[in-house]
């Protein structure tokens, strides 16, 4: 992974950047979890939790079913938390009104104002896109079968090892949200080998629906199951559950994120 660098080979194939999806579809959940466990968790990356009501951080779970993009089809599951930008200094708490509100004023025009996402663990179910996002991105990619039924009105998806189930998410349907104009940037992060990187990411989505709470979480056998205990996620009501009909993104060049 050399920075600048705007080809790559993957298994004999040249992908370029920025890789675009053109069709991909989405169930997530936001979930309020205590903020200094959430923080010890992430504490590897050198990235701090971002907090819309003190003591409080935000993780989030997404399933995504590719279907149409530079990397081919394929299944994935995402745990991310948002975060602050490297060196923002010491967390600032919006006014109050509950962690809802607190999201509510962090949210600016087209994206999060000074927010990231970062991406904890990123399981996928083929071989092309795990060596991409590893070696593009630093992107913690793990292969795995991840089943999931994005088509009835409640969304469902697993991630499940050797046939034992390490998560499950299930997101009951919302209301329809009006899309936005202009294609959200998003900065995401990830942490690899010890090397926190920088991710430019736009999206954009129609057939949007959103609704508060309507999440459901289960807990398996799995190491990363055993974190998101750890940081209270079992015992989480879901802040709102969304889901998406047709998703079109663009990743960028990675950039490593100094000390």
């Amino acid at each position: 992974m050399t920075p600048g660098t705007r080809e790559h080979v993957i298994q004999g194939e040249r992908v370029a950047l920025p890789v675009r999806i053109r069709d991909a579809a989405v169930a997530s959940a936001m979930f309020a979890v205590p903020a200094a466990p959430a923080r010890a968790l992430i504490a590897y990356s050198g990235l701090d939790v971002a907090e819309p009501y003190p003591g409080r951080a935000i993780c989030s779970l997404a399933c995504v079913r590719y279907a149409d993009g530079d990397l081919g089809p394929y299944h994935e599951f995402a745990v991310a938390f948002l975060v602050r930008p490297p060196g923002s200094g010491p967390p600032g708490h919006p006014p109050g009104g509950g962690v809802l509100r607190g999201l509510g004023a962090l949210r600016g025009a087209g994206g999060l104002q000074g927010v990231g996402a970062f991406i904890h663990w990123l399981p996928v179910n083929q071989e092309f896109t795990l060596e991409a996002g590893r070696s593009i991105w630093g992107f913690p990619k793990e292969l795995t079968d991840i089943p999931m039924d994005l088509a009835g009105r409640t969304k469902r998806c697993a991630v499940r090892f050797g046939g034992r189930t390490a998560i499950e998410l299930s997101v009951a349907p919302g209301l329809p949200v009006p899309s936005g104009r202009a294609a959200p940037e998003v900065t995401a992060y990830a942490c690899l080998d010890g090397v926190t990187r920088r991710i430019p990411w736009t999206l954009e989505a129609s057939g949007v629906r959103m609704r508060p709470g309507g999440a459901r979480v289960t807990l398996g056998d799995h190491r990363v199951a055993d974190e998101l205990r750890e940081i209270g996620l079992d015992r989480a009501r879901a802040l709102s559950g969304a889901t998406v009909a047709h998703l079109a993104m663009t990743f960028g060049g990675a950039e490593e994120v100094g000390p």
